[in-house]
């Protein structure tokens, strides 16, 4: 990686122009395929929604103290970001990998902190998109409100921004596509689904309870619950302290990742 790690660069200690370019370079990446990458998880929660309401929404009673389609709401809308956020930075890096053309982004004068920021900001704008459209969705068509604003953008931003950065390090790590399919159905796809997007973690048996508090994901989705509908499992400041420490500890491994050149050199 040809990049000037000491002393003040000449650009300033940090390339505004270059993190600019790659995080816009990101952004354009998913939108000009915006039908697979933004309509296409738009229909899929639309069909998680549906069909979970005709077959089981009428026969179920309220999960804490919400109509069962209300309480399901918030984690397919999470889920949705966080699959759309990892799926956007590792699917860039792997494609860059397979292409050889990721020496483009190593090659300019970009720090490895710049880097992992313009990937991540590809993987947040989209995640945040999606959120949009998915709550616009619940508004119009399920009249469902939003009870605390801040608190679900705080829980989108994060969860794009963690759910990124671990796509950041599955791309580095994975040299071929069926890596990054391991990776997304044996780790990214589990932990989604058992995170309590589907059911409230208070029906779990105990030990199945405990082991649900060490999946960051878990947080990601009852912050979300709690932001839309006011309610949760858990502490949602609890919940914000724990997804800010795994998105910096996540990040930071990303860092140390490209700044070492670890599966990225020749």
């Amino acid at each position: 990686m040809n990049r000037v790690e000491m002393g003040v660069r000449r650009f300033g200690r940090v390339n505004w122009l270059g993190l600019y370019t790659l995080a816009w370079r990101e952004v354009m990446r998913f939108s000009n395929v915006w039908t697979q990458t933004l309509l296409a998880p738009l229909v899929t929660a639309g069909l998680f929604l549906m069909i979970f309401n005709i077959a089981i929404g009428p026969k179920r009673g309220d999960v804490l103290g919400v109509p069962f389609i209300e309480f399901l709401a918030p984690g397919i809308l999470m889920m949705t970001v966080i699959q759309n956020a990892f799926a956007n930075t590792s699917s860039s890096l792997v494609i860059s990998k397979v292409q050889g053309n990721i020496v483009d982004t190593l090659m300019p004068p970009l720090s490895g902190a710049e880097i992992v920021l313009g990937y991540l900001a590809g993987g947040i704008v989209r995640g945040v998109i999606v959120s949009v459209a998915i709550m616009t969705m619940l508004i119009v068509f399920l009249g469902m409100g939003v009870a605390h604003p801040l608190w679900t953008l705080v829980f989108v931003v994060l969860g794009g921004a963690f759910l990124g950065g671990v796509g950041i390090v599955a791309g580095i790590f994975a040299n071929k596509f069926d890596q990054m399919a391991a990776i997304t159905n044996f780790i990214v796809t589990p932990l989604a689904f058992l995170s309590g997007t589907f059911y409230s973690v208070s029906a779990l048996p105990p030990v199945l309870r405990e082991l649900t508090t060490f999946n960051p994901m878990f947080y990601l989705i009852d912050g979300a619950r709690y932001g839309v509908l006011g309610v949760s499992d858990g502490s949602p400041v609890l919940g914000l302290c724990v997804v800010i420490g795994a998105t910096f500890l996540v990040c930071t491994a990303a860092w140390l990742m490209i700044r070492s050149g670890y599966r990225l050199k020749g």
